[in-house]
């Protein structure tokens, strides 16, 4: 790994952070109030704030689901 290769990670995780950062801003702007009054509600108990949470992270990784096993369409 060359030192351009350090450079270049070091900066795309700064772009990253940088944009999460602003998004989050934004986004608090647009819904701030009101999104966290839905976010107590759905969340007024730990066992829901469990299940919001699954149900999130479900959802989450299903839209990123990729198969990546061997191609058996091919033929």
């Amino acid at each position: 790994m060359t030192i351009f290769n350090v450079f270049t990670l070091m900066g795309g995780i700064a772009m990253f952070l940088y944009g999460m950062d602003l998004m989050g801003k934004a986004l608090e702007q647009t819904a701030g109030s009101k999104l966290q009054g839905i976010l107590s509600t759905m969340t007024s108990s730990p066992i829901r704030g469990l299940l919001l949470g699954m149900a999130v992270t479900a959802v989450i990784q299903s839209s990123g689901g990729k198969y990546s096993g061997p191609d058996l369409h091919r033929f």
